[in-house]
Order: C-alpha cells, then structure tokens, then sequence
C-alpha cells in the first residue's frame, strides 16, 4: 500500500470496507468473531452469558464497536481485546486468494480514481484479511479504527469519514465513493454526500426502506454503477461508439 499521506491529488477516493464486503458473509468470520467478543465480556467483566450477551449488544448499537463501550465504560485495553478477538480469529483456515476479487479491483481505471481500504477494524486485521484475499497490492491505503489512539472513532460516526477523506487526502464528499455492507455506515456516508452504495448478502432481504441511493448483491455491479471507473466499461462504450 502507498504512504497514507497523500499530496495534491484530482482523482476521487473509491473507499471500500474489508469484512463482510470484501469477502462473503457466508466464510461465517462475524460469528466466530461475536464468539470471541462474547467470551471477552464473560471473562475480564465476569459476567453471565445472557449479561455479556445483552451488554456486547448495547455498547455495538450505541457506538457501532462493542470495543468503545468498554474501553469508555470499563477501561480496557483496547489491543490487549484486539489480541483476543481479531488478532486471534483462525483466518488462514477460511480465507483464500480471491482471483474474481482481484480482478474486479485490477478493472479499475486508477488514473481515475484512488482504491482505498476502509474499516472499522484495527490496522492488523485489514492487512491481514487483503493479504490472503491476495489483493493487498491494490489499494493505495488504509483507514482503520486506531485502538492505540488515546480516543478512537469508527464508522458510522461523521468523524471516521472525515478522517478518511482526510488520511486520502480527498477534501470534497463528491469525491468519495463507498461500499460497505453495513446498512448504519453507508447511510451515513450518503447523507454527508458521498457515492454510496450498500452491499447485500444474496440471502438477505431486501430493504424496506434503501440506505443509500445503490443497493447491490454482489461488487461485480460495481461496474455497472460507475462504469467511468471501469476499463472494461470504457473499452466496451469505445467499441459501441466505433459501431455507430
């Protein structure tokens, strides 16, 4: 990945999330990480199942991480919980090189726009997801929560999107474009003006009431929502302008 500064640049910032977005819901990682988490409040707050359970819940609606709850509440150790829950989840065991992933992300136009890691986990954990999905050399960086920050923010949060666009150097909301498969952040994202597009699993109902202003089953759509960014998309319009 490139230096997370950046300069002066005139190409919008595709943001992209990591779990759950850039590989499928269905490698179940969300469940064994909630496991971890769950076995984290039993422990260091002794605490019964149900009462870890329903506080894990409580602190992840209210702060969108269940690690700001404690560390606001409880005073834990941010990295110490990411050592035992991210950081020790069997990865290796469900994540494969994605050669359909890493297709779609070389499709793309980069003197056009800037491919850019964005999650909600720490900087460990993103690194490590891209590199077994083989696609960590094309992004040109990542903005993460920074659980070794003295106060920490992350999606949906207004401030976690202008950290972004400012670690991306991208100081316009027109510019940002982002995928993410939480409901919470891409609506978020959109009512600050950015090009969102909100990623649902193929077995997940559809909304009731949209996110955002793109709903899409699978990244491959991506190309059909921003065909500008695409070369496939570009070659194809040459060739129907040739045709013509």
């Amino acid at each position: 990945m490139a230096d997370q500064k950046q300069g002066q640049d005139e190409r919008p910032v595709f943001f992209f999330d990591i779990d759950n977005c850039l590989y499928p819901k269905s490698t179940n990682i969300q469940h064994m990480m909630s496991d971890l988490i769950h076995k984290f409040f039993q422990t260091h707050l002794s605490l019964s199942s149900s009462d870890a359970n329903h506080l894990h819940l409580h602190y992840y609606r209210t702060y969108g991480l269940a690690i700001e709850g404690l560390v606001r509440h409880h005073k834990v150790n941010a990295l110490e919980y990411n050592a035992k829950v991210d950081d020790a989840l069997p990865l290796e065991d469900v994540i494969r090189p994605d050669p359909i992933l890493r297709a779609l992300l070389l499709d793309l136009d980069t003197s056009k726009v800037r491919p850019w890691l964005f999650t909600n986990a720490y900087v460990n954990h993103g690194k490590r997801v891209v590199k077994l999905l083989g696609v960590e050399d094309l992004f040109e960086g990542i903005t993460y929560c920074d659980y070794a920050s003295e106060r920490f923010v992350c999606k949906p949060h207004r401030e976690m999107f202008e950290k972004a666009m400012r670690e991306a150097g991208v100081e316009e909301c027109d510019r940002c474009y982002f995928v993410d498969d939480s409901a919470l952040n891409v609506n978020a994202a959109w009512k600050l003006g950015w090009h969102s597009v909100h990623l649902l699993d193929k077995d997940d109902p559809a909304p009731e009431h949209p996110a955002c202003e793109h709903d899409i089953r699978s990244l491959e759509q991506l190309r059909d929502i921003f065909p500008q960014f695409f070369k496939s998309r570009q070659e194809k319009r040459e060739e129907e302008e040739k045709t013509r």
